[in-house]
């Protein structure tokens, strides 16, 4: 296939590239920046610069987007996230809309924050939104590639649990404090943290490109949500080390704001019913040997 990939050099772009065209695969990134070689311009106020460069792609892949975790939200930043995931992927897909070959599917990330905060409840696609900042700007996220939808195109929106990955994200940002002696829960620990190694992130993109069954919102998760403190130990027993210093849910607020509540208390049970459904087998269903694994242990 001839696959087109937004954020290709973030964290999971940077890992399925190499992953795709490893496989045969034929990839053209889309940049921000001045395109090179297989590099296609677009911008997220204005879409594809020139859209003859991506005419007859079989596939996009849309990662692109600010970073929910970087700092605080204030409300520029705020402002900023839902500018970069709600306008950047309009214009995207009001570009392909305009293809006179236009892709088969288009699968845009989204994100389990979709839900809110829902304490033990099981999710699953078919669950209601929440109604927090983050959730409201994932209802928008995944509306706005209805131009795409409009002209054909199947899009499926990959609901995104945290990604587990030592190159980056939540996880990069744990081990040191962890191997210093010095993690622990966060709050009360009883919030689900819903997870999915980068494996099998890659793996479920990939899936999603040539499950023609798929369409639509699909949770992009683990089949085995854990809690924060089942985590955190688990984690600390892969690194041979004492998980002793928890965060009460006071200091976090303190120290992240609205993020705190959003990404580190909030609880989303999630559950990848759509994917399984579709045939997608993960290689790594549990929390422990996943960590193993992307840890070396």
């Amino acid at each position: 296939m001839h696959i087109a990939v937004t954020g290709a050099s973030g964290l999971v772009g940077s890992a399925l590239v190499p992953f795709l065209t490893t496989g045969g695969h034929r990839v053209t990134r889309l940049v921000r920046k001045s395109p090179g070689s297989q590099e296609v311009a677009w911008d997220p106020a204005g879409g594809i610069k020139e859209l003859s460069w991506v005419e007859g792609v079989d596939a996009v892949v849309h990662l692109a987007g600010e970073n929910i975790a970087a700092g605080r939200w204030t409300g520029a930043r705020k402002a900023e996230i839902r500018r970069s995931r709600v306008e950047g992927t309009r214009r995207l897909c009001e570009s392909l809309a305009r293809l006179g070959r236009r892709p088969k599917v288009l699968a845009s990330t989204s994100a389990v924050g979709f839900y809110g905060d829902r304490g033990e409840e099981i999710l699953t696609e078919d669950s209601a939104p929440g109604g927090d900042f983050l959730a409201r700007v994932c209802q928008e996220w995944e509306a706005a590639t209805e131009p795409a939808s409009r002209a054909g195109i199947r899009v499926v929106h990959l609901r995104f649990g945290m990604i587990l990955s030592p190159a980056g994200g939540a996880l990069k940002k744990m081990l040191l404090p962890f191997k210093l002696g010095a993690g622990g829960r966060i709050g009360s620990g009883t919030q689900y943290m819903s997870w999915i190694a980068i494996d099998d992130a890659i793996g479920t993109i990939s899936h999603a490109l040539g499950a023609e069954s798929l369409r639509g919102p699909v949770n992009a998760v683990a089949p085995a949500p854990v809690t924060n403190a089942e985590f955190t130990r688990v984690l600390a027993r892969v690194l041979s080390r004492p998980a002793v210093a928890p965060m009460p849910a006071f200091a976090a607020r303190l120290a992240f704001g609205e993020l705190a509540d959003a990404l580190l208390l909030s609880s989303q049970r999630v559950m990848p019913t759509r994917l399984q459904a579709s045939g997608y087998r993960f290689q790594f269903p549990e929390i422990e040997p996943a960590l193993r694994h992307l840890l070396s242990q």
